[in-house]
């Protein structure tokens, strides 16, 4: 099938990847190249650099209303970063893949959210985009579990392999059928949720540094000195923190941090 894919973030190029195994893409419509880092260098989305490496053509307008003639009549959406206009909608078939189970977890950080709250098991949908945030109708979803050491990284591939699996048989025959339960939103990560604050509940904190990584990381003070939080466990229910990186230094192992200081 002749599409498109719409993706910028690490999950939708990794969708972007497993699609381009089965399927022909006529191009990716992704974000505009942002500065990044402490240099301020122009950087390429990940979806733009897998595209670059597979060969296939990338289209970056500033808005999604400035891609003109769409040229395909499907479009797969996958961690995009910018609503779709009705305009767009009305014009093409666009698939979203939300890494969550439909209608819990509809919003910017589904899995993050997921792994906060404690869920146990999450999954994919596959739904008709329409203008209400995430509230399309399903054409298709699936679940698995969510273990109790496993993080962000871990989750957001297990969803892109399952989602490029389901849309196979979404494409071949879309039929669609309203969400059904409760709605619950996941908003977007701010500052103050990567906090650790060291006297919550250790499954708290637990569940707070896998849910940000490997991606964003937790942040937190050790040993009077600030640092962000990689890895983590709970022994007899004590948190038990594994990995953290000072201010200005690589990741390592909290032995190797304890060692530094002395």
């Amino acid at each position: 099938m002749w599409l498109a894919v719409a993706a910028t973030a690490p999950f939708g190029a990794d969708v972007l990847r497993r699609l381009a195994k089965r399927h022909d893409i006529a191009y990716l419509l992704t974000r505009p190249d942002r500065p990044k880092g402490r240099g301020r260098q122009m950087s390429a989305s990940p979806a733009k650099e897998v595209a670059e490496e597979l060969g296939i053509e990338v289209r970056q307008p500033e808005r999604p209303v400035e891609l003109g003639d769409l040229e395909v009549d499907t479009f797969v959406v996958a961690a995009y970063g910018a609503m779709i206009p009705n305009e767009l909608l009305e014009r093409a078939l666009w698939l979203n893949v939300h890494p969550s189970l439909l209608p819990r977890w509809r919003g910017a950080a589904p899995v993050e959210r997921a792994i906060m709250a404690g869920d146990t098991e999450t999954g994919v949908s596959i739904i008709r985009l329409v203008e209400e945030l995430d509230a399309g109708p399903v054409s298709a979803a699936g679940e698995f579990p969510i273990g109790q050491d496993e993080d962000a990284g871990v989750v957001f591939l297990r969803a892109a392999d399952m989602g490029s699996e389901l849309l196979d048989g979404v494409l071949a025959r879309p039929r669609f059928t309203p969400q059904q339960g409760e709605v619950t939103y996941a908003e977007k990560i701010r500052p103050a949720d990567r906090e650790l604050d060291w006297s919550r509940p250790p499954e708290e904190l637990h569940n707070r540094i896998r849910a940000l990584s490997p991606h964003i990381g937790a942040r937190g003070v050790l040993h009077g000195r600030p640092v962000i939080v990689w890895r983590s466990r709970l022994v007899d229910g004590r948190l038990e923190i594994l990995e953290v990186q000072p201010e200005g230094r690589r990741q390592m192992t909290l032995a190797e941090f304890e060692r530094g200081l002395r």
